[in-house]
This record gives C-alpha cells, structure tokens and sequence, in this order.
C-alpha cells in the first residue's frame, strides 16, 4: 500500500513537464489537430508497450507511469472538446449523460479485461485498447464537424474553431456563439464581467491565448480554487484509499494466521475482497449517474451540488476515526467513491462551461493533471512521516481528512459563488 501511495510522485514529475507542453500545442494548433495528434501519441504507445511485453522487456513500472498519465490527460481532453462544444445550459444538461455513458465503458472495460486475459493473454487488450480509441477519435472527428456546422456556419472562415487554435480567449455565450475577450481582463475579481471584443478584423489577434496552463491557474479568482479543491478532494481520496489498502490487508493476514482464509492465499483473499467492492462502487456510481445527478443539478444547482462529497467524507471519516471496522470503511469507501465517479466528475466538467477556450484547454489539463497528482504527492508525503516517524494507525489517517475535509468544504462554497456570478457574466 505505501508503494502504490509513493509511485503517483513519478506521475506528477511527467505532468509537470507535459502539461505546459499541452498548453503550447493547443495555443498553437486547432481543437481537432490537438486531438489526433495527442491521442495519436498515446496509441503508438499503447502498440510499443505491447511489443516491448512480448519481447520480456520489464515495463511494469513505466507503463504504470505512462497508463497514470493517459488516463488523465486524455478524459481531461475529452472534457475540453465538450466544453468547447456547449453553452453553460447545455453542458448541465447533457453532461449527466454522457457521464453516464463513460461510466458504463468503466463497468464494461474492466469485465471485458477480465474476461479476455485467460483466452487471448495479458498484453493483448492493449491492442483492443487501441482500436477503441481509434474508434472514439473518429466519432470526435464527427460531432467536431457536426457542431461546426450548427454554431459556426455565419462566421468567417478565419474566426472558425476549425482554423483557430484550440486555446483562444473566447466563450461560448448562451446564443451558442464564440465571443472573444481581452484574456487579460477575462473576467474581474470582484464583478465575474467580461470585456467582450466585438468582431471585426482585429478579433484573430484579441483572441490569441496569453499565458500558460500554470499561470492561467495560478491567476485566476475562479480557477485557483478549483484547483486547490482537486489537490484536497484527491488528498482525501487517495488517503481514504490507502486506509482501506492497510486494513484489508491486515484483515487478510490475520485470517491466514487464523486459518479462517477458507482454503485461500493472502493475495486472494485480498483480490477477492477488491473485485467486490470495484463492482459495487460502479453499480452504485451507475444508479447515481442515471438517477441522481441530473436530477439534483436541475432542482438544486452546482452550488449545492458541490457540497455532496465532501459531506459524504465528512461523515465517513468520522466514523472511521473513532470506529475503525472493515465493513464501516468498505462502505464509506464505496459511497465516496461512488459519488466521486458519477455526481463529482460531472460537476468537474460542468464548472469550465463559463470559462474562456484557452481556460478549456489548457488550464482543465493542469487542474486536471498535475494538481490531481498532487494531491497524490501530499498524501504519499503523509504516508511516509505517519508510517516512519509517528506511527500512525488507519484511524489517524482518517483523522487527518476530517481536517482536509473542512477546508474542502470551505472551497466548495466559494467555488460556487463565483460559478453562479461567471455564468451569469457568460449569459449574454
């Protein structure tokens, strides 16, 4: 467990350095450019990784690496080109939707991958990995030219998204079309107003993107929160992993010790244990997906709604703080998670609807990113002293996300003011 927590430091170093290379590709290139050569870079590594496997080349530890980094950048890309796509109202209404439908390819990936390795080996999904992949870039392709067509057939040629690079200081207003703004002056801190420039021969150079992935976060009222929301949430998450990696494999000692494994090794009883808490966090995410999120966003919300994890969290750990029992903790684990996976996600996309193109691109990939592996990074560091120097038990760990929690929540209800006020700047 304290390995896995140790390994998401490697990630982290490999977004550093990809991500601001992102932020100048997408200032450079348009949206569709970005995406086939990004994805294109990814399957060519999927089919390398396949050969050097079959060649007994050892390629655990950077495929670990690789398969942490392309399994953030390209769902955060994706989440880009959606946002690109939609206005705020329709985002909110679409988006529990398709969240819905990549949470059944998360449920249908993982069973079809167990499904494949006894008659095909373990290498081969890589391949299938690839088809698919090749396949969802056609159909993005597709609705890229589709949308084009619907909100952009009035404008110039040169003022498109399909000659403008994908990181431009524009919004998608309510009426469907981009406006630019001066990126400077996005929006204020104190009054959520954009200067919109209005079209005209000058709009190709108002529009050019300014600054770079990092310093767009760092700079922005709107955006730096989010961001340090996604280091606790993922702090908190990845803790809250590890608290259950530790107990289930004390447990799983203690009954080999016991003889009460039933005839099973300690890796079993472990393998065990995890496919049956993995199948009901996606079902559960599934039901909330379908039944729950959109629901709760029209009736509610983003400002409420971001307040439903970390009052889930909130109340999990301080069970697990004073009561620290597995089947307590499997089920806080599975109802965090959950939630994370289908209510948390959505609203992670839904919150970059107001923003600016540029914002879209390459500021959803650092948040998305690298302060996600930070959070990675501050939990493993945690790791490391509670485990080396105080010895620290499950419970104190669950102590310290009741704290992390707190300031959570207190981000969650700043974020969401100033979410209402952009979308109402973004309206007109």
């Amino acid at each position: 467990a304290e390995v896995k927590s140790y390994a998401a430091a490697g990630q982290a170093l490999l977004l550093l350095a990809l991500v601001p290379a992102y932020g100048a590709l997408a200032a450079r290139v348009p949206r569709r450019t970005l995406i086939l050569a990004v994805t294109g870079f990814f399957l060519v590594c999927m089919v390398g990784f396949y050969g050097l496997a079959k060649l007994d080349v050892p390629v655990g530890v950077p495929f670990y690496l690789w398969v942490g980094v392309f399994s953030l950048m390209v769902i955060a890309q994706f989440w880009s080109f959606a946002n690109d796509l939609y206005t705020t109202e329709e985002g909110k209404r679409l988006f529990p939707l398709i969240q819905f439908g990549m949470s059944i390819g998360a449920v249908a990936g993982s069973w079809l991958t167990g499904q494949l390795i006894r008659p095909f080996g373990l290498y081969e999904p890589l391949l299938l990995a690839a088809v698919m992949l090749t396949a969802a870039t056609g159909i993005t392709l597709l609705v890229d030219a589709r949308e084009r067509r619907r909100t952009e057939a009035a404008r110039a040629g040169a003022l498109t998204s399909g000659v403008l690079p994908a990181a431009t200081a524009q919004y998608r207003a309510e009426s469907g079309e981009f406006k630019a703004v001066v990126a400077s002056e996005a929006y204020s801190k104190a009054s959520g107003q954009f200067k919109v420039v209005k079209p005209g021969a000058s709009e190709r150079e108002e529009v050019k993107a300014t600054k770079g992935a990092f310093r767009l976060v760092l700079q922005s009222p709107y955006l730096l929160p989010i961001a340090l929301l996604i280091v606790l949430l993922n702090w908190v998450n990845t803790a809250g992993g590890y608290i259950l990696d530790k107990t289930v494999s004390l447990a799983a000692a203690d009954a080999m010790a016991r003889g009460a494994a039933g005839g099973l090794t300690e890796g079993q009883v472990i393998g065990e244990f995890f496919s049956t808490f993995q199948t009901a966090t996606n079902l559960l995410s599934l039901a909330l997906q379908l039944f729950v999120v959109s629901r709760l966003l029209k009736l509610f919300g983003v400002r409420v709604a971001l307040l439903v994890l970390p009052v889930i969290a909130l109340a999990g750990y301080t069970v697990l703080a004073f009561v620290p029992v597995l089947a307590l903790m499997r089920w806080t684990k599975t109802a965090e998670n959950a939630t994370d996976y289908s209510l948390q996600n959505t609203l992670r996309a839904v919150l970059f609807l107001p923003t600016t193109r540029e914002e879209k691109y390459s500021a959803k990939q650092a948040i998305d990113g690298f302060f996600v592996r930070t959070g990675d990074m501050l939990h493993a560091g945690l790791v490391f002293v509670g485990t080396t120097w105080l010895a620290m038990q499950p419970r104190h760990f669950a102590m310290v996300n009741l704290v992390l929690v707190a300031a959570w929540l207190g981000l969650a209800v700043l974020i969401g003011r100033r979410y209402d006020r952009l979308a109402t700047a973004t309206a007109t």
